[in-house]
């Protein structure tokens, strides 16, 4: 069977927990690392390749630009920091290469529109890396709150994503850096919830958005800081609203409630699930787990990632299959558009302090 090759642009930590999806995805490998240094590909390569090998060790590249033009590599992985991500984009897009990215996708709508128009000029896939849209769990979410009775009309959409990961992040970190990240912890926790609300809401916009930051990272020598605690409320017609809570100075959590006049849906894990074999949620106090054909085998933490069954598996595995249809896939990029639409609002409301109205 064809396997799309994936060349990783960086060799930046999260694509550790990538490595292991594209080797279980059964449709997709990586053929190639890049950094701009080439030992730290090799290192990359020889860490991840001992725990998790594939049948042909990927290449080690020491540019970027070298990976954009390799001809062993169909498809690029990003996960470099925001600031630096549309050239490289626009770079591997202009080269024929499909593109999954992490999120945010750019620094502002602006450059995300650039982006996106490179891609379809080149007729190239775009997808961010927002892994629990490919959860199992979430079409039996969506079933629920379709049918009018479960929960009825949403009137409340609340959620939170923080980690506290100690102090000496704050000094050292790149999302820390507002040159680099400029949203702090809202592009890298609140992207979740943003797009988790406007998924529930069929991809609805907000009408109004009132956005605050809470509290920043320390300002590092000759870097802006950036926001470490936000929140926001949306506003919608008819009055029902969203809110949500990110920050790196609160304990991990990662919770979602929607209420309807007839009930509630509790999502307690619902960027990375507890049991990533078996997720679950809640529905008026009864338990919903969304079983699978792989069980967690005895010893296992369930909620790793990267087995067959995995949201991130199930990813990677689209991506390869949306490509290997020969269609783009449209809605992909849709997703990334609107959330960074309703984050830039977010950051502009708190730099204001006042509501930013959202065109419709």
């Amino acid at each position: 069977m064809s396997k799309l090759r994936i060349g990783f642009l960086s060799t930046a930590g999260i694509g550790r927990k990538n490595w292991k999806s594209i080797l279980n995805s059964g449709n997709c490998v990586v053929s190639a690392v890049a950094s701009r240094d080439a030992q730290k590909s090799h290192e990359f390569i020889r860490e991840c390749q001992g725990q998790h090998a594939f049948e042909h060790v990927p290449i080690a590249l020491g540019s970027y630009d070298a990976l954009i033009a390799s001809p062993e590599v169909d498809a690029v992985y990003i996960p470099l920091p925001t600031g630096l991500r549309k050239q490289y984009v626009i770079r591997a897009a202009a080269a024929g290469k499909h593109v999954l990215c992490e999120k945010p996708c750019g620094t502002n709508v602006a450059e995300l529109e650039e982006i996106l128009t490179a891609c379809r000029k080149h007729s190239v896939q775009f997808m961010d890396g927002v892994m629990f849209m490919h959860s199992p769990r979430l079409p039996r979410v969506r079933e629920i709150l379709d049918d009018g009775k479960s929960v009825g009309q949403i009137r409340r959409i609340a959620s939170a994503f923080s980690f506290y990961p100690g102090e000496e992040f704050f000094r050292t970190n790149i999302r820390a850096n507002g040159a680099l990240e400029p949203a702090g912890s809202l592009g890298d926790l609140g992207w979740y919830c943003i797009r988790f609300t406007l998924w529930a809401l069929h991809w609805q916009m907000p009408e109004s958005v009132v956005g605050k930051i809470l509290s920043q990272s320390e300002n590092l020598p000759g870097h802006p800081p950036s926001p470490a605690e936000f929140a926001a409320t949306l506003y919608y017609p008819g009055g029902m609203t969203a809110e949500f809570y990110c920050s790196f100075r609160a304990a991990i959590q990662q919770w979602v409630y929607v209420s309807g006049q007839n009930g509630r849906l509790r999502v307690p894990d619902f960027v990375h699930p507890f049991d990533t074999y078996e997720p679950r949620f809640e529905l008026n106090e009864t338990m919903i787990t969304v079983a699978s054909d792989a069980k967690c085998p005895p010893g296992t933490n369930p909620a790793e990632f990267g087995h067959a069954s995995a949201q991130d598996t199930h990813m990677w595995r689209n991506f390869a299959e949306q490509i290997f249809s020969g269609r783009l896939n449209e809605e992909w990029p849709m997703w990334s558009l609107k959330t960074q639409n309703v984050l830039d609002a977010c950051l502009e409301s708190a730099k204001q302090n006042a509501p930013v109205k959202l065109s419709r």
